[in-house]
């Protein structure tokens, strides 16, 4: 979704219709504190609410779900299911214990769920939500000073970049994305992540590629870690890139890929 919000009216119509044909809706929590500040902002009756508030709210609309706690439970390890129903509760019990440990902490050192308690607290205070997030905009609004092509408006924790557009010479059989990716590393040391035809990965029955409609990089920012002066020179980088794309007309072949989920672990030759 390149960042963007789903507002609380979407969660809950999309609740009432999964009630009706008795489907249980699953959140995706990674970026909730994030939802919640967008709610806040763009949503009619929200502006006076607590994030807390919100979230507690948009909680309502679903029957389970998953966070991957690195993302808004701001910790460096860590996540958690959760769920209404008992009886699936039960079920998922027993794989935890036979994969990641037993159920009360789920393979978690205690030091580590200690961060993530603290964590969920400090991410669902405005203030915090506002300064990363605004830092992310400081980034894309540099960025479409220098022209770059991305996506709008601006995400909650990273700016997309439209790699298609950023070099139209390269053929899309050879990652666009990810060519710009790679480019953008050995410019300036910067790790973006290719959100296009390798991690779109292959058909399973015909084993050709997929190509999607979009080739994105990814530039996440890390929470509490970089100042705007890291951003200028992230979008420094990206437009010396720019000003030479032309110049860039050929991208990699794999040698090596898993059968599944082979982002991961691919590897590859220039072209």
């Amino acid at each position: 979704s390149g960042g963007q919000p789903v507002s609380m009216q979407n969660l809950r119509e999309v609740k009432a219709l999964a009630d009706h044909y008795g489907i249980p809706v699953c959140f995706d929590s990674a970026r909730f504190a994030e939802n919640a500040y967008f709610i806040r902002m763009r949503e009619k009756g929200y502006a006076d609410k607590t994030i807390k508030e919100i979230v507690k709210e948009m909680y309502t609309y679903a029957d389970m779900t998953t966070m991957s706690a690195k993302k808004d439970g701001i910790v460096n390890m860590g996540g958690f299911i959760a769920m209404n129903s008992e009886e699936i509760f039960r079920k998922a019990t027993v794989f935890n214990i036979m994969f990641e440990g037993y159920i009360t902490y789920g393979g978690m050192p205690g030091r580590d769920m200690n961060a993530l308690a603290v964590g969920l607290l400090e991410s669902t205070e405005f203030d915090y939500l506002e300064t990363r997030i605004k830092q992310v905009e400081y980034l894309g609004d540099r960025l479409i000073e220098f022209g770059i092509p991305l996506q709008r408006p601006i995400g909650g924790h990273a700016v997309f970049i439209d790699a298609s557009k950023f070099l139209p010479k390269v053929p899309r059989e050879q990652y666009i994305a990810w060519v710009l990716t790679i480019e953008l590393y050995l410019e300036a040391g910067i790790r973006g992540v290719e959100i296009g035809t390798l991690l779109a990965d292959r058909d399973p029955e015909t084993r050709e590629n997929r190509y999607p409609a979009l080739e994105m990089i990814r530039l996440a920012i890390p929470r509490r870690v970089y100042t705007n002066n890291h951003m200028d020179v992230i979008a420094v980088a990206m437009k010396n890139l720019w000003d030479r794309r032309d110049k860039i007309a050929t991208g990699y072949r794999i040698t090596y890929e898993a059968p599944i989920m082979r982002h991961f672990t691919v590897e590859m030759e220039k072209i």
